[in-house]
């Protein structure tokens, strides 16, 4: 109870009160811009944070991450291009609703999955976190190096298109997160007499790079500056009941579950759980071909999914410190900057922090909700901001964010140089996800494996003989193994297919000779 009464106090603040409720509409606008996205959002206020109180900061960067990541639905459901990756598959139904004179239906639908997806995710994390928390403070640095590598191979393997660039792009986090000086023995590395990279590569001006200025590039770059032309004539009330929507509660809660446990795994996240859902949802629809032609369920799987995904994004993130996804590697960084260490020990040791970001949550989920609602006539003018001024904006943002941090121009010339890392790995199909949660486990990683391998005698084998680590171990061994395995079992499936048809063409031949 005084828990609860000290979170209250805290959000309920006249100051706080208001930047929640101006961190959710800036979340909003993120999620709603195409190309711009929730993780985005996050990176370019990291620095407006810095002259907040730790709480305050989180309570800030929270209502961001649950505006942004609901915001997608606007302009996949009116242009139909998705806001963000986490809307893709929302466009498949809502944009033809939409065109079908049906967008306040669209939309309604879309904001109340929101809702459901967000708040009661939240909530099963928040039972989830300590149990979570009380057994991770029990792991040595054996358990922590292997879960960690576990993470990044997890991510490695379900990164889009070749598991080699994801590999590569996890190795490159790494070995950027090695730049500076050694955790343990305290050695110079990689700083080519830089006194500027003696601590590191600054991780407000690499997130701004990688993130937010690589993104304007490529945005700006593919020359599409027009502002889209949206029907508004059928955006007017809620377009659809309580009873009418609750009437598809199957498809809901097999939608909200498969988001909670994609969001679970480190660094999928929404963007992929709102796309498996859509897919479940028409294998099991008893009419698969209305899908893509303006269908409720498919409106309904893919905003519940994408929203429940944040619940489990945060179960790692606040218990173990590893990220869900992006975007909680950028809340873990934006911990980080106000002096807070994410891990087990988080609940330990700032509960109040923790229960305020789950608080922050469930309340931005009910702004979100009624935002969206009153809101829904001014969705097009969103749309509608020219890409020039927004463009211009958001650049002299993240130059002064990055110039705030260190009071050094150096680091506003390593933004531009991240910037550019993060325009080549977009020309060599590299992910960017592996090479964040590299760069943020990186130090970890190192940390626990040199404190592992000096605890004992026995060097590397306590990784392998203790039961937790060597489990681990064996999920990331069979993460790597598995696409070589699925790929030889299709091939033999193929082949033996193959096979039965020339066979029963020499019986078909057998016959014919007879």
């Amino acid at each position: 109870m005084d828990m609860l009464v000290t979170v209250l106090r805290e959000m309920l603040t006249p100051s706080n009160f208001l930047i929640i409720v101006g961190g959710t509409i800036l979340g909003i606008i993120f999620g709603a811009v195409p190309g711009l996205s929730a993780t985005t959002g996050i990176a370019l206020m990291l620095p407006v944070s810095f002259s907040m109180t730790s709480t305050t900061g989180i309570l800030f960067l929270g209502s961001i991450y649950v505006g942004g990541i609901s915001g997608g639905l606007i302009a996949a459901i009116l242009i139909g291009v998705p806001g963000t990756p986490a809307s893709v598959a929302t466009c498949f139904d809502g944009y033809p609703m939409a065109k079908n004179g049906r967008a306040s239906r669209a939309l309604g639908i879309g904001i109340l999955s929101s809702f459901l997806g967000t708040f009661f995710s939240v909530l099963i994390s928040m039972f989830f976190c300590p149990l979570l928390a009380r057994f991770a403070v029990r792991m040595g640095p054996w358990e922590i190096f292997s879960l960690c590598f576990c993470a990044i191979i997890l991510v490695v393997t379900m990164s889009k298109g070749n598991m080699f660039n994801g590999l590569i792009a996890g190795l490159l986090g790494i070995l950027v997160s090695c730049i500076g000086i050694a955790p343990i023995d305290g050695a110079k590395r990689f700083t080519f007499g830089v006194v500027n990279l003696l601590s590191g590569i600054n991780q407000i001006g690499l997130m701004l790079g990688v993130f937010a200025v690589a993104t304007l590039i490529k945005n700006f770059a593919k020359g599409d500056t027009k502002t889209p032309e949206i029907d508004t004539k059928g955006i007017s009330g809620f377009g659809i009941s309580l009873r009418e929507y609750f009437s598809h509660w199957l498809l809901i809660v097999k939608s909200f579950f498969i988001g909670l446990w994609i969001g679970f795994l480190p660094g999928l996240g929404a963007g992929l759980a709102n796309l498996v859902a859509y897919a479940q949802a028409k294998t099991s629809s008893k009419t698969p071909e209305k899908f893509g032609t303006g269908w409720d369920e498919g409106i309904i799987a893919s905003e519940t999914s994408n929203n429940a995904a944040i619940g489990g994004a945060i179960i790692p993130m606040v218990a173990l410190g590893i990220p869900g996804d992006t975007a909680t590697a950028m809340l873990i960084g934006g911990l980080m900057i106000h002096g807070i260490d994410a891990g087990p020990l988080l609940m330990t040791n700032n509960p109040e922090l923790v229960y305020c970001f789950f608080g922050v949550l469930l309340l931005g989920a009910a702004l979100v909700l009624v935002l969206q609602f009153f809101g829904m006539r001014s969705f097009p003018y969103i749309l509608r901001t020219p890409v020039c001024y927004l463009y211009s904006a958001i650049l002299i943002i993240c130059v002064v964010g990055a110039y705030s941090d260190s009071r050094t121009m150096f680091n506003c010339w390593l933004m531009l140089v991240m910037g550019v890392v993060g325009i080549l790995m977009a020309l060599g199909n590299l992910p960017t996800s592996p090479f964040i949660l590299g760069y943020i486990l990186g130090p970890m990683l190192e940390t626990n494996l040199r404190k592992g391998m000096t605890y004992t005698s026995d060097g590397f084998l306590p990784f392998i003989t203790r039961p937790v680590s060597a489990v681990l171990l064996l999920v990331a061994l069979g993460s790597l193994l598995w696409p070589f395995i699925r790929d030889y079992r299709e091939a033999r499936k193929k082949e033996a297919g193959r096979e039965s048809e020339v066979d029963k063409l020499s019986q078909a031949y057998e016959v014919e000779e007879d």
